[in-house]
């Protein structure tokens, strides 16, 4: 009996501890449902750097030389007929980019000397190129003060402006002025040439007077440049059907837009350096 009572004591001392050990039964929580996943917040996608775009001239600060662009985007479609009343004069606005392109050669051939670009009126050079009456004029007063008025504050040391100029057709009364397309001639001895009278004129900023230009004068670029007309560096024939049947149609002909471009570039490539040579 004793032994019994022992044993069971022992038995129950064994156990009791493992008893302690084990966690009462409980009910097994719900199953949770589980929540829709958080979107991954998107981390800021860093755009590529646009190509850096040329640095434009500057607008504020010292100017050394100011660049007034005077084409006025305007191109001359002209027929020149064998007796007067078959002559025919227009001028054509064009978005071409004449004066933008005359600019960015003018640029090019400062190098690394800075320019700045000094914006005009719409019309600003009208009475300059068609003045109104008047047998004599003084073109070197018009021009200075019409500089002058162009510059307003900009300050610059000195200003070159790339204007119109004016030649005369060999042979004929008839002048050609600035950027344009002529014809001459009856039927299929018509012929046609692009041509291109501009001149670089240079303008003291503090006195506006009219600086020599490196090997001419101011009345040498003024005066007409036709001595030698026919196939000169003023001139390039191009075949006949790009002449405008009407001149207003010139505006939208592809064609004479890129041989009057080309052309304009080649001439003011060729007359603008010296200018910064001096």
């Amino acid at each position: 009996m004793f032994r019994f009572a022992a044993s069971v004591l022992v038995l129950l001392s064994i156990l009791a501890p493992a008893a302690a050990q084990t966690p009462p039964a409980t009910t097994a929580p719900p199953a949770q449902t589980a929540s829709p996943a958080k979107p991954t917040a998107k981390k800021a996608v860093t755009k590529p750097k646009a190509a850096a775009k040329p640095a434009e001239p500057a607008s504020t600060g010292p100017c050394g030389i100011g660049v007034i662009a005077a084409t006025q985007d305007l191109f001359v479609v002209q027929k020149i007929g064998l007796t007067v009343f078959g002559n025919d004069y227009a001028e054509v606005p064009v978005s071409w980019g004449l004066d933008d392109l005359t600019f960015a050669r003018v640029r090019a051939a400062a190098g690394t000397t800075p320019v700045r670009r000094i914006p005009y009126a719409k019309g600003a050079f009208d009475s300059y190129y068609h003045p109104k009456g008047g047998l004599f004029r003084n073109r070197r007063e018009e021009l200075s003060n019409l500089v002058r008025e162009i510059a307003g504050n900009a300050g610059c040391e000195r200003y070159v402006i790339v204007m119109r100029n004016e030649g005369q057709l060999d042979g004929t009364n008839q002048t050609l002025s600035g950027v344009g397309v002529f014809s001459r001639g009856v039927g299929i001895i018509s012929y046609a040439y692009v041509f291109v009278y501009v001149g670089v004129i240079v303008v003291d900023g503090q006195t506006f007077e009219i600086r020599k230009g490196p090997a001419v004068t101011f009345e040498g670029v003024m005066k007409h440049l036709a001595d030698n007309f026919v196939d000169n560096e003023f001139l390039r024939k191009v075949d006949m059907s790009m002449f405008p049947a009407a001149a207003a149609d010139s505006a939208n002909n592809a064609a004479l837009r890129d041989t009057t471009r080309d052309f304009l570039t080649k001439r003011l490539d060729k007359i603008l350096p010296p200018y910064f040579a001096q």
